[in-house]
Order: C-alpha cells, then structure tokens, then sequence
C-alpha cells in the first residue's frame, strides 16, 4: 500500500501548503529566475517566498525559516542550509548537490525530482516529506545523526530499513 499512503501524503502536504498561514514576521518575497549566487539569507524569516528557478549556488540560509517557501527547479548547490527550516516547502526538481543539509527541518516537505549528490544530511529531519523511492534509498544509504530541533533520527525520518 506504499502507492496509497504516497497519494495521501501528497494530498495532505498540498493541502498544508495552501492553508498555512505566514507569520507576520516574515518576510514574503519572490526571488524567482533570480541569480543568486553566494547570498547571504541566514537567520532571515523568509517564510511563504518564492525562489522557483533560482541560481542560490553557494549560498549561505543557516538558520533561515524558509517554511513553506517555494524553490521548484531551483539550485542550492554547495549551499549552507545547515538548521534551515524548509517545513511544508515545495522543493521538486532542486539541485542539492554538495550542500550541508545537516540539522535542516524538511518535514512534510515535496522533494520530488530533486538531486542529493554528496550532500550532507547529518540530523536533518525528512519526516513525511514526500520524494522518489531512488532519493529515499540513496539518502538512507548517508543518514545518521538526530535533529537537534526535533529529536528525530534521522534513518527513522527517512523510514529506512
């Protein structure tokens, strides 16, 4: 029944997504198509933004909240998203390659389609995130560590073997 509980996962973050509300404290900002190489978002509140299609190789969002943001088909390559909190966030089609996801919050986060090469996931929490059974297996083969935030394991949040 993995087909059945994926399809309610999905339905359930899309619905999330839709429904979340966004802090007032954020800021709520599009960054869409924009080049961005070697930016500095840390510790920013960066909730509900949009970053589709952008070029963030290299940049610094360590401790950013980022819930809920939008970075579809975008590249984070070699970036810092160390403790970063992309909760409920949609992030298909992303380039991850060499970035430190280490301590990062992806709960109930869209990953499909994305790319996880050499990336660091020490303690990142993917609980009911939603991706490829290739990424889940590749990203399982590198999981240790617990997330700091949310005492979850990491292999457990990924439901590896």
């Amino acid at each position: 029944m993995p087909s059945i509980r994926l399809l309610i996962s999905f339905i359930v973050a899309i619905a999330f997504l839709l429904m979340s509300p966004v802090s007032l404290k954020a800021e709520t900002l599009s960054f869409s198509h924009a080049q961005l190489k070697g930016r500095d978002f840390s510790g920013r509140m960066l909730a509900g933004s949009g970053f589709a299609n952008a070029n963030m190789e290299g940049a610094n969002f360590e401790n950013a909240d980022v819930r809920g943001s939008v970075f579809s088909a975008s590249i984070l390559r070699n970036a810092n998203l160390r403790s970063t909190d992309f909760s409920s966030g949609l992030l298909d089609q992303t380039d991850f390659a060499k970035a430190d996801l280490s301590n990062a919050l992806l709960v109930e986060t869209i990953l499909l389609r994305s790319t996880f090469d050499f990336v660091n996931i020490d303690g990142a929490d993917f609980s009911d995130a939603i991706m490829d059974g290739g990424q889940r297996k590749w990203l399982c083969s590198k999981a240790k560590g617990t997330n700091s935030k949310t005492g979850v394991d990491t292999r457990d949040s990924l439901e590896c073997e």
